[in-house]
C-alpha cells in the first residue's frame, strides 16, 4: 500500500509528493471559476493547483490513522491556545500508530534572549524590537470594513508563542512519544525533504515525534 503523507498551513509550498491544505481565504476565493481568474491576476503569487482548502482545527479531509508522515512549518502559532490544542488532537487522530509529526514554530526563548541582550546593552527599542520580532504587536489598528476584513482573515499575527519545552509538553499531553529535538535534513523518513527549508529551522524550535 502507498504511503501517505501531509502537511497543513503549506502556504506556497506543495510538492506533488505530499497531500498539501492550507486555510487562506485566498485560496478558497482562488478556487472559484470567474473570481479566481480574476485573483490570479492581480496578484504576484498565487496557490499551486494542488492545494486543498483543509482546517486542522475543523479536521482535515483525511482518514483517521491513514497518515505515515505529517508537516507543519510556521503555522501553529498562529492559533489561539485553545485552537492549538484542537489541531495537535486532530494531527494525532490522522496518523498512523508510529508514524512521524514534524513541526516548527518561531523560538519564544530565542526572541526573549535577544530582547533581554539589548535590553543589557541600553537598546532603547528592545521591547519595540521583540514585539516586532515576534508578530505579537500590532502597529495600526484596522480601520474600515475592508482592513478589518483583510486584517482579521490574514491572520499574520502570532496569537501563541512556544519554547522547545512547552511544545514538548503539549506534544506529550497530546498523546506524541519520542519527542525530540529536529534539525533540518535528520529525519529518517525521507519524504520530508520534500518540504523542508533549511531558512524555516533558524531561530525555531523544530520537534519530531511520533503517534
Amino acid at each position: 500500500m502507498k504511503k501517505k503523507y501531509t502537511q497543513y498551513g503549506c502556504g506556497l509550498s506543495a510538492p506533488i509528493e505530499w497531500k498539501n491544505f492550507d486555510v487562506s481565504p485566498t485560496l478558497r476565493l482562488q478556487k472559484l471559476p470567474i473570481i479566481g481568474s480574476l485573483l490570479k491576476k492581480q496578484l504576484n503569487t498565487v496557490f499551486q493547483s494542488n492545494v486543498i482548502y483543509g482546517d486542522i482545527i475543523k479536521g482535515l479531509p483525511i482518514k483517521d490513522n491513514s497518515c505515515d508522515g505529517l508537516y507543519c512549518s510556521h503555522t501553529l502559532e498562529h492559533l489561539s491556545l485553545k485552537d492549538f490544542r484542537t489541531a495537535l488532537k486532530n494531527s494525532y487522530k490522522i496518523l498512523k500508530k508510529g508514524g512521524i509529526f514534524r513541526c516548527i514554530v518561531p523560538d519564544l526563548e530565542f526572541a526573549a534572549r535577544l530582547y533581554i541582550k539589548e535590553l543589557g546593552n541600553g537598546e532603547n527599542s528592545a521591547s519595540i524590537n521583540f514585539l516586532n520580532n515576534t508578530l505579537l504587536g500590532i502597529k495600526v489598528r484596522p480601520r474600515g470594513v475592508m482592513n478589518f476584513v483583510s486584517s482579521f482573515f490574514g491572520n499574520s499575527h502570532h496569537l501563541w508563542m512556544w519554547d522547545h519545552k512547552s511544545l514538548s509538553q503539549e506534544l506529550a499531553r497530546a498523546g506524541f512519544t519520542n519527542i525530540r529535538k529536529a534539525n533540518f535534513g535528520d529525519s529518517e523518513e525521507a519524504m520530508f525533504k520534500y518540504v523542508e527549508d533549511v531558512d524555516r529551522f533558524k531561530n525555531s524550535v523544530a520537534i519530531q515525534c511520533n503517534k
